[in-house]
Formats: structure tokens, C-alpha cells, sequence
């Protein structure tokens, strides 16, 4: 196993070097000039150049690049041009706040999206089956603005039950975070129903099923023993690889609730235009891809011993 865990963080090389390409081009290269942009069309060549000194935007292209590699190899990406504070600083200050919306909002709707999904696969083609498709179709279809806005307008205006902004790091703060995370679960647990009932579906139809079942197996052990644990490869695939946008936040509920995540910050960032930061935030995302795409290869050789990784 660790010859292959080596063998993927060695191939993962190219992939980082290839995203940080891409990232340095927009930045850097389509990008307009930031220190035009942030004095404006009456700078004078000398203000110009002093603030391209500042931000290291006047040494050559191929210099910025490797300076950008250094960056990306010590996870030290310097001060944001905006509020002249370190990055690493500003991610780990935001990381907390992104994780008490996200993190606990995704575990909820996952266990609830694989045993809605265990429940309509047992009882397929009922009514109760079909009307959780056609509810959960109905949810994906909504948009997360109508969701948000008919929450704040309805559940803490009109009805005054939950605040419309805010965060607290303490118990307290529950209130502020009940809202967003109802919001979450209504966005992604129907996609994820549809997702595990499929999955749960094909299970069904093998014959250790029916062998099972003519054994006489109760029903609970069948669902819970059998195809929820044949089932969990895919089921893995989709909930491992979903963890690493779980970190870099949500935009629209932390911009809209007042949330200072990551999510916020990227938005700001991109706003003003402060190229440190969305950068930070983009190789930290792709790091955490590649790192969850490992662990949930190494998670289906644990669930499945039929997998060996070599």
C-alpha cells in the first residue's frame, strides 16, 4: 500500500504543477495590471512603479512563476495586497467558520440522503418512492438564491425565529447557523438521494440479495449488512471527493448570512482584485482534491477486500 500511496503523491507532481501554471496565466498574464487597477488612470509612472516594486509584479514573468512555485512548495503565499495581512493567517481565521457551516450541514444530509435512499430503493416503485424522486427533483431545481432569500424573508423576518446575520464561535451561535445549514440539506439532499438510490438499486438486483432474502435475513440486516456495505464504493467516491469544497466554504450562504469564511473571503478577494488570496484559496482547494482523491482509493481496498492496490 505505501508503495502505491508513493507512487500517487509522485504522479500528483505534474497535476500541481500544471493548476499552478494555469492559475499564474489568469493571474498574472490575462489579468489587467493590478497596480493600474489600484491607482487608477491618474497614476503617475513613478506611483506605478513603486507599487509594481511592492508587489513583485515587475520582475519578469518566468521569475513571478518560479517565486509563485515557492509559494505553492511552503504554503507561504505573503501578505494580501488588500489588508497588507499574511495569507496563511487569513485562511486558518476563515477555515473555522467555513467548517461550522459546512462540515456539520454535509454530515446531516448525507445520512439522511443514504437512508432516504436505502428506504425508497427497498420500497421502488411505491408511492412513497416516487414522491421522494419527484420532492427530491423539485429541490435541485430550485435555486439556492430563492432558498436563501425565502429563508431570511419568511423564517427570520416575517416569523422572527432565527437571526438573518451573524456568527458566533460558541454555543450560542447555533442560532445564526440553523438557518444555513436547513439551506444546505435542501440544496444537495436531493441530488444525493437520486445519486444513492441508483446506487442502492443495482445492489438490489444481485443475486447474494436474493440469496440472502431466501436464507431468511430480516430486511434490516439485508439493507444495513449486505447492500449498504456492497453499495459503499460509490457511495465513498461521491461523499470523499465532496470534502475538499467543503473547506474552501460556501459563497453565497456565508456571503448573505454574514459568515467570515472562506467563501466570504473569496469573493472579496475577487472583488478587489487581491491576487495573494485567490490564489492561496485556489491551490489549497486543489491540494485537497488530490490529497481526498488518494484517500478515497485508499478507503475502497478497506471497505472492499476484492480491491488491491498495488
Amino acid at each position: 500500500m505505501w508503495a502505491y500511496v508513493i507512487r500517487r503523491l509522485l504522479q500528483a507532481i505534474p497535476t500541481v504543477l500544471g493548476v499552478t501554471l494555469i492559475v499564474f496565466f489568469l493571474f498574472n498574464v490575462v489579468a489587467d495590471d493590478p497596480a493600474a487597477t489600484e491607482l487608477g488612470d491618474k497614476a503617475t509612472p513613478e506611483a506605478l512603479a513603486e507599487l509594481r516594486r511592492e508587489l513583485g509584479t515587475d520582475q519578469p514573468l518566468h521569475l513571478q512563476y518560479v517565486s509563485f512555485l515557492e509559494e505553492t512548495v511552503t504554503l507561504d503565499f505573503g501578505d494580501s495586497w488588500k489588508n497588507k495581512r499574511p495569507v496563511g493567517a487569513m485562511l486558518r481565521e476563515g477555515l473555522v467558520p467555513s467548517m461550522t457551516v459546512t462540515l456539520p450541514a454535509f454530515l446531516l444530509a448525507t445520512m439522511f440522503a443514504v437512508s432516504l435512499a436505502l428506504f425508497c430503493a427497498f420500497y421502488r416503485d411505491s408511492v412513497a418512492d416516487r414522491v421522494t424522486v419527484i420532492a427530491s427533483v423539485a429541490g435541485m431545481s430550485i435555486s439556492s438564491l430563492a432558498y436563501i432569500i425565502f429563508g431570511q424573508y419568511f423564517v427570520s423576518f416575517e416569523w422572527n425565529l432565527l437571526p438573518i446575520f451573524g456568527h458566533e464561535l460558541s454555543i450560542r451561535g447555533f442560532v445564526f447557523l440553523f438557518l444555513p445549514w436547513s439551506i444546505w440539506i435542501a440544496l444537495t439532499v436531493g441530488s444525493e438521494v437520486r445519486f444513492f438510490r441508483t446506487t442502492m438499486l443495482e445492489e438490489m438486483g444481485q443475486d447474494y440479495v436474493r440469496t440472502a432474502a431466501a436464507k431468511g435475513l430480516g430486511t434490516k440486516r439485508i439493507l444495513f449488512k449486505h447492500i449498504l456495505k456492497n453499495a459503499m464504493i460509490p457511495v465513498i467516491t461521491r461523499v470523499v471527493i465532496t470534502i475538499p469544497f467543503l473547506f474552501v466554504g460556501s459563497l453565497l450562504l456565508e456571503k448573505f448570512f454574514g459568515i467570515p469564511g472562506l467563501g466570504d473571503m473569496s469573493l472579496q478577494a475577487i472583488l478587489e482584485q487581491d491576487f495573494p488570496v485567490i490564489k492561496a484559496i485556489t491551490i489549497f482547494g486543489a491540494l485537497l482534491y488530490i490529497v481526498f482523491n488518494l484517500i478515497s482509493d485508499l478507503l475502497y481496498a478497506v471497505v472492499d477486500p476484492r480491491v488491491r492496490l498495488k
